[in-house]
């Protein structure tokens, strides 16, 4: 990792870069007096609010089969997520094999989505001050440039994070209560109330009883809802009142919306955006996993956007390539694989993200 490196314009960047040819290319989020200096006597002046959303901290069911890790200690091989402590030793440290398929990216982009419309519903922040891009691999950078916040210390910005994640909601502070009647917030609230409203709607709508027990629902409430339930729906749309069903009480609609507000919370890398001294990928580069770029994205624009196709560079040639242990993918219009210990002839942007992800070699 080459570090504290300043450049005087686009030019001098793009020499050093041409000489290095490094694999990965980040910047500082920061705002520093003498950035070539070693960190304590930089000068920070301020930051950007930055927040990561990666396919990683989403669980999905498709990473059992495209997702693995060894420990780096007793090797094990697991699949899925990769855990905190090994479970064979107990250590910390994995290798991990990712895949960038388009579930896992498809439900970062819902939460891109959400986080969005948090920053611009409750904070205020102008779309124009929001940036949002595709990250190269298995997410999404939404960054905020408004001199305002720049100057926010790390308590500051924990603050903000806690409010995108929904720490320490309590239903009673925004309208759920039972005396003298049962009552709760309504859609269009602003807030986390309409928040909570909305999201619960949305766990009613979809839920099956299997979800309501999982919530901490007993039988009897779980088929009183499933029994009313349009009715419980049509009641959400009405206003505020929740108590429409004699059989759930305030403990059963609190379960159900400590549900809706986990739905409409947005995932996000939590140490990401309380850093101030945070590192974020270059815009315009390539990620070194993938061999795609890291490209920015209106946010008029994101609903339609397709990372398969959009965020794809090298679209001409074909490259002869050994593939050792690949999932079936698609880039841009086409699928590929799965792929086993076998030689393959394939499109350069394909063979050069197998080669990046250590899962091909060129056949020389």
């Amino acid at each position: 990792m080459l570090r504290h490196k300043a450049f005087r314009n686009v030019d001098g960047l793009t020499s050093f870069l041409e000489k290095v040819g490094p694999s990965d290319v980040f910047y500082s989020s920061a705002y520093y007096e003498d950035p070539e200096r070693e960190m304590e006597k930089k000068g920070w002046l301020g930051a950007d609010l930055i927040f990561d959303i990666d396919a990683d901290h989403i669980p999905t069911p498709c990473t059992k089969t495209h997702d693995r890790w060894i420990c780096a200690n007793c090797r094990i091989i697991g699949r899925g997520l990769t855990p905190q402590n090994c479970p064979g030793c107990g250590e910390r440290k994995f290798d991990e094999r990712t895949w960038p398929c388009e579930k896992c990216l498809e439900s970062a982009k819902k939460e891109t989505i959400k986080l969005m419309d948090i920053l611009i519903r409750d904070f205020a922040f102008f779309p124009e001050e929001i940036r949002v891009s595709f990250s190269g691999h298995r997410g999404y950078h939404v960054q905020v440039e408004r001199e305002e916040i720049r100057t926010l210390n790390q308590m500051a910005r924990k603050e903000i994070v806690d409010y995108i994640v929904g720490i320490g909601l309590d239903t009673r502070f925004h309208g759920l209560r039972d005396a003298p009647v049962l009552t709760g917030p309504i859609l269009d609230d602003p807030g986390w109330s309409g928040r909570i409203a909305r999201g619960t709607y949305d766990f009613l709508l979809k839920a099956t009883p299997e979800e309501l027990k999982k919530a901490g629902l007993k039988k009897k409430r779980v088929d009183t809802i499933i029994k009313y339930k349009e009715k419980l729906l049509e009641s959400r749309k009405e206003g505020g009142r929740w108590g429409i069903v004699k059989d759930l009480g305030v403990d059963s609609w609190r379960r159900i919306a400590e549900r809706g507000a986990k739905i409409q919370s947005a995932r996000i890398d939590t140490v990401v955006t309380t850093d101030i001294h945070r590192l974020i990928r270059l815009g315009n580069s390539l990620h070194g996993k993938t061999a795609m770029i890291k490209i920015e994205v209106p946010a008029n624009e994101i609903e339609d956007f397709d990372p398969f196709t959009d965020a794809v560079v090298f679209k001409e040639g074909k490259e002869e390539v050994i593939v050792s242990d690949a999932p079936r993918f698609r880039l841009g219009d086409a699928f590929y694989g799965p792929y086993k210990g076998e030689k393959a002839e394939l499109p350069t942007a394909v063979a050069l993200l197998l080669l990046c992800k250590k899962a091909a070699k060129v056949v020389r």
